[in-house]
C-alpha cells in the first residue's frame, strides 16, 4: 500500500513540475497567461509597404513577447471586404481586432486628422513624423481614444504625387479639365477643384479599370501606390507634386485593448514605436527605386517648375479658411504653428 502511495506521488509531483516548466496554462510561453492573438486587418498586399511594415511589427512583436503576443496580419481588406469605411466603424465596435489605415479615411470620424494633409504643410516626411510624435499626435491619439479606438502609432507615408494619361502637371493650370481621383474627403476635393481638376470620388479597387477605361484621366497618392498595382500600364505620366501627406494609424479596438495585460499593452507599444521609425526609412529608400522601375517600364516623370510650385503652395493657403472650418479652428491653428 505505501509503494502504491508513493507511487502516485511520485506521478504528481511529476505532473506539477512539468506544469511549471510549460508556464502552468496551455498556450503561455514562460508565463502564467493566455497567449494574446491578434488580427491585424490592412487594406494593401504584403508586398506593399503598409504590408511589409505590418509584418515588421508582428515579428517585432513575437521576438519581443516570446510567443506570448501573436499578431497575424490580414492582408489586401479581406477582412472587411475592401469597405475602409466599413473597417473604421468595425474596429470601434470590436468586431475587427487591429487595422492599419489612412488618416484620411479616419478624418470622417475625427475631423482634425484632416490636419495631417493640409497641403504643403511639411517639407518631407521626418517633419511629419517630428508633428505626429509630438504633441498634435498625443491630441488626435485622445480624439481616436473617445471613439473606441488606441492609436498605437502613427506611421508615415511619403508625399502624395499625380498620375495621369494627358500630360506632365508643372503648375496648377495644368490640371484643368482633368478628372482625377481623389479620396471621398473635403480637404481633397476642395483642394483639387481649385487647382482647377475635376476631383473624382471613387473606391480605390475601381481605380485601375476607371484608368484604363478612361473613366478618370488620373489619380495622386505615395508613389508607392501606381508602383503596387502597375498603374503603368494604364498611366503616361507620374508628376512628383509631393502635395499631400497623410499617415497610417496602427490601431486597436478599445475591446481589444482592454483584454490585454500591462506587459501585453507595453511589448505592443514599444513594437508599433520601432515599427514607425522602420517604415518612415524603408519608405525613403523604397519610393526611389520604385520611381526607377516606373520610368523604366515607360512612364515620364517630372517635377513642377519654381513657379508652378508656388502656385501649389498659393491655392493651399487660399483655402485655409476653408480647411480651418473643416478641421475644426483650435486644432487648425496647433497644426500650422507646430509645423512651422
Amino acid at each position: 500500500m505505501k509503494s502504491k502511495t508513493r507511487a502516485l506521488t511520485g506521478v504528481l509531483a511529476c505532473t506539477v513540475a512539468a506544469s511549471v516548466l510549460a508556464g502552468c496554462a496551455p498556450g503561455a510561453p514562460g508565463g502564467g497567461s493566455p497567449v494574446a492573438k491578434i488580427q491585424l486587418s490592412i487594406p494593401d498586399p504584403l508586398t506593399s509597404s503598409v504590408g511589409v511594415s505590418a509584418q515588421h511589427f508582428a515579428d517585432q512583436v513575437k521576438k519581443t513577447s516570446n510567443g506570448s503576443v501573436v499578431v497575424t496580419v490580414v492582408p489586401n481588406g479581406t477582412s472587411f471586404s475592401g469597405d475602409q469605411n466599413a473597417a473604421v466603424t468595425r474596429l470601434q465596435g470590436g468586431s475587427l481586432d487591429a487595422l492599419i489605415l489612412s488618416t484620411s479615411v479616419y478624418a470622417s470620424v475625427v475631423p482634425e486628422m484632416n490636419a495631417i494633409s493640409i497641403p504643403y504643410l511639411f517639407d518631407d516626411t521626418k517633419e511629419e513624423a517630428a508633428f505626429l510624435a509630438g504633441k498634435p499626435g498625443d491630441v488626435l491619439k485622445e480624439k481616436l481614444k473617445e471613439k473606441n479606438t488606441v492609436a498605437l502609432s502613427f506611421l508615415t507615408r511619403t508625399g502624395r504625387q499625380i498620375t495621369n494619361s494627358e500630360r506632365p502637371i508643372e503648375q496648377p493650370s495644368d490640371l484643368k479639365g482633368l478628372k482625377i481621383r481623389v479620396p471621398g474627403n473635403p480637404l481633397w476635393t476642395d483642394f483639387f477643384g481649385k487647382l482647377g481638376a475635376s476631383p473624382t470620388t471613387m473606391a480605390f479597387s475601381e481605380v485601375f479599370t476607371g484608368l484604363q477605361t478612361g473613366t478618370i484621366d488620373g489619380q495622386e497618392n505615395p508613389i508607392e501606390v501606381p508602383w503596387t498595382n502597375k498603374f503603368s500600364e494604364v498611366q503616361k505620366y507620374v508628376s512628383l507634386t509631393h502635395h499631400i501627406n497623410d499617415a497610417w494609424v496602427l490601431a486597436l479596438s478599445s475591446k481589444k485593448w482592454d483584454s490585454l495585460n500591462e506587459d501585453q499593452k507595453k511589448i505592443l507599444t514599444d513594437a508599433s514605436a520601432e515599427t514607425a521609425t522602420f517604415k518612415t526609412e524603408y519608405d525613403a529608400e523604397q519610393s526611389e527605386k520604385q520611381l526607377a522601375e516606373l520610368t523604366a517600364k515607360g512612364m515620364k516623370a517630372n517635377e513642377p517648375t519654381a513657379a508652378g510650385l508656388e502656385q501649389f503652395k498659393a491655392v493651399s493657403k487660399s483655402l485655409y479658411p476653408d480647411f480651418s472650418k473643416l478641421i475644426g479652428k483650435e486644432f487648425f491653428d496647433q497644426a500650422i504653428a507646430a509645423a512651422q
